[in-house]
């Protein structure tokens, strides 16, 4: 199997449980096929979908095609993250507790947000590594005092840190599972107009005592999260973690109508819902607008697919062309912002920054 192959194959074994046509797609390939299950593990891992994958295929009763050892190794992965989720869950619920006590409203974000709304059938399912959530301008600044005085400190132990942008730094407490973001954005400044706060708090909604965006924002956050924050847009690549709650949320909500109203945010989107639609085989649920734009993007996402040198290289330069976009915005901004101009300064100054670089530009060997 190509690498396109094995990409299609996992994302399509992840729709099992719910379309009775990639089931019997999946099936007939387990059947017929020799599948390279060490890529499939290395893939999936990759793209933290490997306990989802293995949820999958155990509720499709699929894994008697599966190695022994193979199934040995998801179980124990699974179970794992099964624990883990389920100390996020504890944890969060303290946190809400402890907001709300002090007329704090959190609302909840991402993976933890999607755990909390049950939106996976099993728990174990969404692989999370932070507790995210956002607040109103009011709050932001409160809660990072709260939660300070309640036991959480910085993660990176640094003498300055870089000033925030779309969450506060990451805190976390002692005994507790995972770190905690506080947002106070949910993307970058030139999006931030169509999707903010004040957009998503509107029709947020209750769920099991949390507070979390609607089914339509949390497919639109899934799909910015990858596109926007993480640059899949520039990249052509596909999260897969983030598709697989796309396609979960597509069960709940009219994907390609919940970014319709938006304008820049839309066409990223509306590519992102395509490949989707393309990966996961076609599903009625994950239809897109087609347009010319969707069609260009489908067809270089299918060569980088199919040429993996043309994948890294292209991965590779838009890496450096973001890089250097980010340092001159950086240079910019510290123009005009003092904070920005003081964490500069302060990193420029700092001897371990200033060895690294020597490294990277050949003038000095790693110790």
């Amino acid at each position: 199997m190509t690498y396109k192959e094995l990409f299609f194959f996992i994302a399509q074994c992840l729709t099992i449980s719910l379309e009775e046509k990639n089931k019997e797609v999946i099936l007939l390939k387990l059947q017929s096929e020799e599948i390279d299950w060490e890529a499939v593990v290395k893939i999936s891992t990759k793209h933290y979908v490997l306990p989802a994958l293995y949820c999958n295929l155990m509720r499709a009763d699929f894994l008697q095609y599966l190695p022994q050892d193979l199934i040995l190794y998801m179980e124990h992965i699974t179970s794992l993250n099964r624990e883990r989720n389920q100390q996020i869950i504890t944890q969060a619920k303290k946190l809400n507790t402890l907001l709300l006590a002090n007329n704090i409203t959190p609302l909840f974000l991402k993976g933890t947000g999607n755990l909390l709304a049950d939106l996976y059938e099993d728990v174990a399912e969404r692989m999370v590594g932070d507790i995210d959530f956002i607040f109103s301008k009011e709050d932001y600044l409160k809660t990072i005092t709260v939660l300070r005085d309640n036991g959480y400190s910085d993660v990176e132990k640094y003498k300055y840190h870089f000033p925030a942008q779309i969450h506060y730094r990451r805190i976390k407490k002692e005994n507790n599972i995972a770190a905690v973001e506080i947002h106070k954005k949910l993307l970058v400044e030139k999006y931030t107009s169509e999707f903010n706060y004040s957009i998503v708090e509107k029709d947020s909604q209750l769920i099991n005592g949390f507070m979390v965006l609607s089914y339509a924002n949390k497919l639109n956050l899934s799909i910015i999260s990858s596109q926007i924050n993480d640059s899949g847009f520039y990249y052509k690549t596909m999260a897969l973690r983030n598709a697989y709650d796309v396609f979960l949320l597509s069960k709940k909500t009219n994907g390609k109508n919940s970014f319709s109203k938006f304008k820049t945010l839309k066409n990223p989107l509306n590519c992102f819902l395509a490949i989707c639609y393309v990966a996961f085989g076609e599903i009625d649920s994950l239809e897109y607008h087609k347009t010319e734009e969707t069609d260009n993007y489908l067809s270089l996402f299918d060569s980088l697919l199919l040429n993996e040198r043309k994948r890294k290289s292209r991965i590779k330069l838009k890496y450096r062309e973001l890089f250097i976009k980010n340092r001159l915005s950086i240079l910019y901004k510290s123009l005009f912002d003092k904070e920005y101009r003081d964490w500069l300064l302060k990193r420029i100054l700092d001897k371990n920054w200033q060895r690294e670089k020597m490294v990277q530009l050949g003038l000095k060997k790693r110790k």
